[in-house]
């Protein structure tokens, strides 16, 4: 049994997709949640849907946050620990697809490779030193979104592919780290799930087929969050340095 109850839980991309599903299925575990997303309006959308779930009384905190930048991210981190008391779990999961998908390696834009990288990976890099930070001295544990693009090549996506290595990267080298002291970090490696992400993807690229998947489906953003609340909970607490795959069995 996954117990949360008052356990400080910051979310980076969690206004919508994977993070709202996760923030909804965390606070009803008992934890109380710090949102952080780059949209405000998301945030006030959120914050709303949760509160009217909740019968108007829900433990959630929102501040906008840009990843890409570390004093966004600190002052968000600092603004959940005044908020909360702690900082007990962290789950960071925004990220970008950039604007040219279908792009090889020969043509691909510097810039929008420069972005994505900017939000993928070194926006994790802010995530976790500002987390472990706020961890120092205290267990606790982190969640990083890395991706079936962490573990094997897709063509025509060298950045997101580039960024998505690095995050796994950065949670074995994390891992390492601060294990003595406690905190677990630990990555997750989702294939295709109906996020508006992957709606938006679609626009550009069409739609992805599932057929060669084991389940032949698309996940649902909340059987990721049931992975994901696992992992940040006590259920856990033998297990760091690992990527799990969620993928519907792509990578099977």
């Amino acid at each position: 049994m996954i117990n949360l109850q008052d356990k400080v839980v910051a979310v980076t991309g969690g206004a919508s997709g994977i993070g709202l599903a996760t923030v909804k299925l965390l606070v009803s575990l008992g934890a109380k949640v710090s949102i952080g997303d780059v949209s405000q309006a998301g945030l006030d959308a959120a914050k709303a849907d949760l509160e009217q779930a909740n019968a108007g009384t829900t433990n959630v905190f929102t501040k906008a946050v840009d990843v890409r930048s570390r004093e966004s991210v600190d002052a968000w981190i600092a603004a959940t620990v005044e908020w909360g008391g702690a900082l007990d779990g962290a789950v960071n999961l925004a990220g970008v697809v950039g604007k040219y998908e279908d792009r090889t390696m020969k043509d691909f834009d510097e810039d929008d490779f420069d972005f994505v990288m900017s939000v993928n990976l070194k926006g994790v890099l802010h995530c976790l030193r500002a987390e472990m930070n706020a961890m120092n001295g205290k267990t606790g544990s982190i969640v990083n979104a890395a991706s079936i693009s962490s573990l094997i090549g897709v063509g025509s996506d060298a950045a997101y592919v580039a960024s998505k290595h690095g995050v796994l990267g950065l949670t074995r080298a994390a891992a390492r780290e601060c294990g003595s002291g406690g905190v677990r970090v630990n990555a997750i490696a989702p294939g295709i799930v109906d996020t508006p992400m992957l709606r938006k993807s679609f626009e550009t690229r069409g739609e992805i087929s599932t057929s060669h998947t084991a389940l032949n489906r698309k996940g649902e953003p909340e059987e990721i969050a049931n992975l994901i609340a696992f992992l940040v909970s006590d259920a856990s607490s033998f297990i760091t340095g690992a990527c799990y795959s969620i993928d519907g069995g792509w990578n099977c």
